[in-house]
């Protein structure tokens, strides 16, 4: 693999660490703003929907910019964002910083997806995505927890000086070990925008939603359900979550590997076992270690879908997949905004903190039924096809027999 990807691979981490450290973080902020956990709670909420929208903002208005120079520019607005975090004199400061920083997220991810699998030949480009994104998944198993401990220990400004810190060497690494690549020729905001006509792409994307919106349904609730009904202390779900970490890690690496193999078959393996296990959940969820298996394979199968899903994005918008590919990742964060949503909805119906289970099982088995039927359309898309050269075969002699001149003047 290319040392490009290691740069990648760094911003991912960074922007990764700054996504999820603020959930370790919140009392922390909401003591020194003077403000309630539920306000607080606008800095996470705010930042999954600056993804959404900064996502395909970020992309249109890179357009007309070498891929090479936007991530520079991403990677610069992220470091900004989050010095802009760190040093806030009131809260409402500090969430246009979550926000600036959240504009850079889904460009980068998208971008960087394209810029990766580029670097590589055909059959290795979702083991190139995956190792980008093992900087995102790395960040769940070392950035979280340290930014966290930092936070607590010290303060939480300096967790996110030092996570713009990590922005400005992701910065230098892009500068320095990503190759040039002229903006493609050719290729205009309508061709990007026109890749969204197709059913293909846009069938990927909700299995995006969908699919990894399964597991937030889950891990939004982990630490009410370990605390209440496993019965976890609140410092042994920090170390649960380093392990649902592992096995995004683990899941990512896998994933990124046999997609490049066998895509639809990955998936179909990956959405079917992540909704058994959701479904399961709801059970091992009372006992500590079965919880914890669970969790691993949470992390696991919910991050397998992840280049898979990336890839068939940029395979069904090839000609014009920058766009599509951003807005895939917004897509990820949506679905993070839509599970965490319906998982409230659930436990304050009363049906208990194992509830978001169920519902992330439904959400995942959903995805997968979308994936049999992008299959099954796909296949007869292409049975179509070769009806028609069949049926056109035939008519070629017939077509010569009507122009006997043909053959005497070629002669």
């Amino acid at each position: 693999m290319p040392l490009a990807l290691i740069a990648l691979a760094i911003g991912a981490f960074g922007i990764g660490t700054t996504e999820f450290v603020i959930m370790g973080l919140l009392p922390q902020v909401a003591d020194t703003f003077q403000v309630s956990i539920p306000t607080a709670g606008f800095l996470v909420t705010g930042y999954a929907l600056g993804v959404v929208v900064g996502a395909p903002l970020m992309t249109v208005l890179g357009t007309r910019i070498p891929r090479k120079k936007m991530l520079m520019l991403l990677m610069g607005l992220f470091v900004i964002g989050n010095v802009i975090s760190a040093t806030a004199p009131v809260f409402g400061v500090m969430l246009a910083g979550r926000i600036v920083a959240s504009f850079a997220h889904g460009a980068f991810f998208g971008i960087g997806s394209v810029v990766a699998a580029g670097l590589v030949a055909p059959q290795k480009k979702a083991g190139a995505i995956a190792m980008m994104f093992t900087g995102l998944t790395l960040a769940n198993v070392i950035g979280v927890p340290l930014g966290t401990l930092v936070g607590q220990d010290i303060g939480w400004r300096l967790t996110f000086l030092l996570v713009a810190a990590l922005g400005v060497v992701g910065l230098l690494g892009v500068a320095r070990l990503v190759p040039e690549q002229p903006r493609p020729e050719g290729v205009r905001l309508r061709h990007e925008i026109a890749a969204f006509r197709n059913v293909q792409v846009l069938l990927a994307m909700a299995m995006t939603v969908l699919g990894f919106g399964g597991v937030f349904a889950a891990i939004t609730y982990i630490s009410p359900m370990m605390t209440s009904v496993a019965g976890f202390s609140g410092s042994g779900v920090t170390w649960l979550l380093v392990l649902f970490g592992l096995g995004m890690v683990s899941g990512n690496l896998i994933g990124g590997r046999f997609a490049d193999r066998a895509l639809m078959p990955m998936l179909y393996v990956s959405l079917g076992g992540l909704a058994l296990v959701l479904a399961l959940f709801t059970l091992t969820a009372h006992d500590r270690i079965a919880s914890a298996v669970t969790i691993f394979l949470i992390g696991g199968l919910g991050f397998a879908t992840v280049p898979p899903l990336q890839k068939r994005v940029l395979d069904q918008a090839s000609g014009a997949p920058t766009l599509a590919s951003a807005v895939n990742i917004g897509a990820f964060n949506l679905g993070n905004a839509l599970s965490a949503w319906l998982g409230g909805i659930v436990i304050a119906a009363g049906l208990g903190y194992t509830a978001p289970n169920w519902v992330g099982a439904v959400l995942a088995a959903s995805a997968l039924v979308l994936a049999l039927v992008s299959s099954t359309l796909e296949r007869r898309s292409g049975s179509s096809a070769n009806r028609i050269v069949a049926g056109a075969a035939p008519a070629e002699p017939l077509a010569r027999t009507e122009q006997p001149s043909e053959v005497p003047l070629n002669r």
